[in-house]
């Protein structure tokens, strides 16, 4: 029985990195994009916010929760837009810029979401892996949501377009320097809008699997500070798109290691390890705060 409990456990915990981690993919994709141009964008947690009531309110409305992701991707375009044309003023800070977005998208998807709290939206179809098994626990935990795979295709694709494109090349040049973009004729303002655009709009899509999907519904506790956790656990990933994606499984591991254990009825510490995520981020970010020289990785217009 004790063998049976142990491998319940970790195909829990595996389950729960996927179904809780996925969110993470998305938005840490997008801030990793959005930093590779040189811009920090804290308000990713605003888009991740917004995005969650934009989703459910539209796949509500129109049946159809594929409408309803849509939705929350153009929610995030609209918020990076917004952050960049502020940001390209000069002596505009981008993280000042990032915070005042955060609470204003947050605030703005409160105040429009209340009447959606209690009706209940089409979710977003998953995948039945675990019908092999006859135990509820494995059968939940494998079940996998369609975005999952998206998300896991977007890291090595976004990761081709860094390396092997033109576009891609602009993004990592602007990030670099900027002095250097503009010797190369490269529109800075440009790149620098279409990654924060599209950065934004990974973000609305990480927060509509929340709402449509885990926990699958709206409420304005839905995102527990996953935005800005997504912004360490891209430096943890060292701006890498792949490493953002295996970090991202990391954080969804932890995460889900409270209930996998109380799901075979170990109880003790489960608000301590429910704390888990929160406690990594800050290991990684005092684990990662070397002075004595610069992370590997980091746009070199974060070092000036």
């Amino acid at each position: 029985m004790q063998d049976v409990s142990f491998w319940t456990v970790i195909i829990a915990v595996l389950g729960g990195a996927i179904r809780v981690g996925t969110p993470f993919i998305f938005v840490s994709l997008g801030e990793c994009l959005t930093e590779k141009s040189g811009r920090i964008n804290l308000g990713l947690e605003g888009n991740l916010v917004m995005g969650a009531m934009v989703g459910y309110a539209v796949s509500y409305l129109s049946g159809s929760p594929w409408l309803g992701v849509l939705a929350a991707a153009g929610s995030g375009c609209v918020l990076g837009i917004l952050h960049a044309l502020l940001c390209q003023h000069k002596r505009v800070n981008d993280i000042a810029v990032g915070i005042a977005l955060m609470l204003f998208a947050s605030g703005l998807a409160f105040f429009y979401g209340k009447p959606f709290i209690q009706p209940s939206a089409p979710r977003l179809p998953s995948l039945e892996f675990g019908e092999w098994s006859s135990s509820p626990v494995v059968r939940a935990a494998l079940d996998i949501n369609a975005l999952f795979f998206v998300g896991a295709a977007l890291a090595p694709l976004l990761s081709w377009f860094l390396l092997r494109t033109r576009w891609g090349n602009a993004v990592r040049v602007v990030g670099e320097s900027g002095d250097a973009a503009l010797a190369m004729g490269i529109p800075i303002n440009r790149v620098r809008l279409l990654s924060t655009m599209a950065g934004g709009a990974f973000a609305g899509v990480g927060g509509c699997y929340l709402s449509l999907y885990y926990p699958g519904s709206w409420s304005e506790g839905l995102s527990s500070g996953q935005g800005l956790m997504a912004v360490a656990l891209v430096i943890f990933a060292r701006w890498n798109p792949m490493y953002c994606l295996y970090a991202s499984l990391l954080f969804g591991a932890a995460a889900a290691l409270g209930p996998a254990l109380q799901s075979v009825g170990i109880n003790w510490g489960y608000y301590l390890l429910n704390a888990a995520p929160y406690i990594l981020t800050l290991v990684i970010m005092i684990v990662t705060s070397d002075r004595r020289g610069t992370l590997s990785g980091m746009p070199g217009e974060f070092v000036k």
